[in-house]
């Protein structure tokens, strides 16, 4: 379906960035200055704040402090635990196993249900949100058009469902990528031995998916527990929703602060567990040089997959764009509101492209410095890169503002502020494909650039950046997409008069305006298929250099 480094860098993203392999041309230079000035320019403007976080949060009142030791924080504490560990779980089993079999069997249609299974990449968890909500319970819009009443998703059982389909797609992607590089012969091996299909898949291809499966299931987690716009429509009381009405229904906004530090320092357990469940153990495998002998499914084999990936696409696809059309069917012939807001979408298209823009020159300094002059203070600049983006988003939004208001009043709730915050916590997307593009390249092409007498700068101008450009294209894509469906971060930092599609649809939805609501997350679903397509159906386009 689509490269991994279209979507994450697997050992990046797990923590752990290592050297380029393939040698470094710059090996035993120290970087030039300019380097690690582009490097740092959208990093400091956002990571100050995040320190600036904790220095507030030390100084925080007496009552601020009784928030955290209340029963009601530790309330929290369970309810968000609960809800990441069954999200987690439940979208790691759904995107495995759709990897296995779209990859390992021999099931009609793969590229059909591979398209179908990416999609719900382009929705937000809010859409599926309100979709859910408006289309269940007595007064739902499926009650209204067939009789029949479905259970009303809301509070867990509703988030659980709206968050599992959004964050399966990253397992599923990832570890589709992963098991493709597997080398056949292995399974081959295990099977003439007379190990079942499912013990191959057990003591096999599982221990060499580790790493991937690992990495998909930490964005699963980390996605669920900064979510904002999911819990707050399904009135399911996490960490991002209390954070937000602390911040926004009071005066003194230090209870909201000291919760944001509370919220970073759970992701920050979750990445741990996930590097010590991980392990040190390393997960080679020998160049696959041709295709694997697919595991063919039985009569009710097949009938069983088909229909699990039936239900998974419908749930996450399907079903969702039908029932967006149906209210915006609806409102047509109530005479309703239905009417998009053009400057909302001009608001997520110039939002998006800004952030993309910004994220992938800020990209190239630092995927240069990690390949080409990988040294320890470089992995410490990924492991900065990487850390901004598993962090919460309104936490990071809360500390920009925290302390743009104290020490930069004159930017505050601009439109640069907003622009850089996005790059900085997708820089990671942008980082990974332009990383994964420049390994490919033969440092002696810059070398020979060198010897007939080009500069530095003209080298990697002329030479380094068109080899590695459509892989950091690639990565933009995917921040573009990102931007247009992030949240909070929008809530918090935009400038007056200044909106998204993202708002109209949750504040639409909060207000149970589903009608309107309808009409611009359909909007939205079509201004992002357009670069995932980039992403998912032509992987080897986009990234080939």
């Amino acid at each position: 379906m689509t490269d991994p480094a279209s979507v994450v860098d697997v050992e990046l993203i797990a923590g752990t960035p290592g050297a380029a392999p393939g040698g470094v041309s710059d090996a035993g230079r120290s970087a030039p200055w300019w380097l690690w000035v582009g490097a740092l320019t959208v990093l400091l403007p956002v990571g100050l704040p995040v320190l600036f976080l904790f220095l507030r949060a030390a100084g925080a009142t007496d009552a601020a402090w009784d928030t955290l030791m209340s029963i009601r924080t530790v309330q929290l504490v369970a309810r968000s635990f609960l809800l990441t560990a069954v999200v987690t779980a439940s979208a790691t089993a759904v995107g495995v196993t759709g990897a296995w079999l779209l990859a390992r069997t021999d099931l009609s249609f793969k590229r059909v249900w591979g398209i179908v299974f990416a999609m719900p990449l382009v929705v937000p968890s809010y859409v599926l949100a309100m979709v859910f909500i408006s289309a269940t319970g007595p007064r739902g819009l499926f009650a209204d058009m067939t009789g029949i009443t479905l259970p009303h998703l809301i509070g867990l059982p509703g988030a659980w469902l709206a968050l599992t389909i959004t964050t399966y797609p990253y397992v599923y992607l990832i570890t589709a990528a992963a098991i493709r590089k597997i080398d056949p012969a292995l399974e081959e091996a295990a099977r003439g031995l007379g190990a079942t299909p499912t013990r191959v898949f057990r003591t096999v291809i599982l221990p060499q998916l580790r790493p991937a499966i690992g990495a998909g299931a930490l964005l699963a987690a980390l996605y669920t527990l900064s979510d904002f716009g999911a819990v707050s429509l399904m009135r399911f009381d996490a960490f991002t929703r209390v954070i937000y009405a602390q911040y926004s229904g009071r005066l003194d906004r230090t209870p909201a602060i000291v919760l944001s530090i509370v919220l970073i320092l759970i992701a920050s357990v979750i990445i741990w567990g996930e590097q010590r469940t991980r392990g040190k153990g390393k997960y080679f495998s020998r160049s696959v040089t041709r295709p694997p002998t697919l595991y063919r499914l039985t009569g009710p084999q097949r009938i069983a997959a088909t229909s699990a990936m039936a239900i998974v696409a419908g749930i996450g696809a399907i079903i969702p764009v039908a029932v967006l059309v149906s209210w915006v069917v609806r409102g047509v012939r109530a005479g309703s509101d239905t009417s998009v807001s053009w400057s909302a979408v001009g608001g997520s298209l110039t939002a998006g492209t800004i952030a993309a823009a910004l994220a992938m020159a800020a990209a190239i300094p630092i995927v240069i410095l990690a390949v080409r002059f990988a040294s320890r203070s470089t992995r410490w600049l990924e492991r900065g890169v990487f850390g901004l983006f598993s962090l919460p988003h309104i936490t990071i939004a809360i500390a920009v503002v925290a302390f743009t208001v104290r020490y930069t009043r004159p930017v505050y709730q601009s439109l640069l502020v907003l622009g850089l915050v996005y790059a900085a916590m997708f820089l990671a997307q942008a980082t990974s494909a332009a990383k994964a593009a420049l390994i490919q390249v033969n440092p002696a092409l810059e070398d020979a650039s060198r010897s007939l007498g080009r500069g530095p700068i003209a080298t990697y101008v002329k030479v380094t950046f068109p080899l590695m450009a459509k892989g950091l294209l690639a990565g933009g894509a995917l921040v573009f997409v990102t931007t247009l469906k992030e949240l909070p971060a929008t809530l918090l930092l935009s400038p007056p008069g200044f909106t998204t599609l993202a708002v109209r649809i949750w504040a639409a939805a909060d207000e149970l305006l589903y009608t309107r609501a309808a009409a611009s997350a359909l909007l939205l679903i079509a201004v992002s298929i357009v670069p995932v397509y980039y992403l998912s159906i032509k992987p080897k386009d986009a990234l080939d250099t």
